[in-house]
């Protein structure tokens, strides 16, 4: 529990730090989850593009995310690289 603690530390650290933040790890090491915990539950500002939902709401991705305030969360964003020029 203290590494956890001290790895979300340090990942709030870096968005204060960063407009871009980037959790890169193997699969099943919990990326998705430490990203997760930075977010309400129902925060709107939380994109995983493995949901066809999600994927539809950034089919126009400057109209999706223009008008979101704080942090974003776009998990599985790989699937999507087309994105990363929009991003920074």
């Amino acid at each position: 529990m203290i590494q956890r603690l001290t790895i979300l530390s340090t990942l709030k650290a870096a968005i204060q730090r960063s407009r871009v933040v980037v959790l890169s790890g193997p699969r099943q090491c919990g990326k998705t989850t430490l990203a997760r915990e930075l977010l309400s539950e129902d925060s709107v500002n939380y994109f995983d593009l493995e949901d066809p939902a999600s994927l539809a709401r950034l089919d126009e991705p400057m109209t999706a995310l223009r008008p979101l305030k704080g942090l974003v969360v776009v998990d599985e964003v790989q699937r999507r690289p087309d994105l990363f020029p929009v991003l920074r």
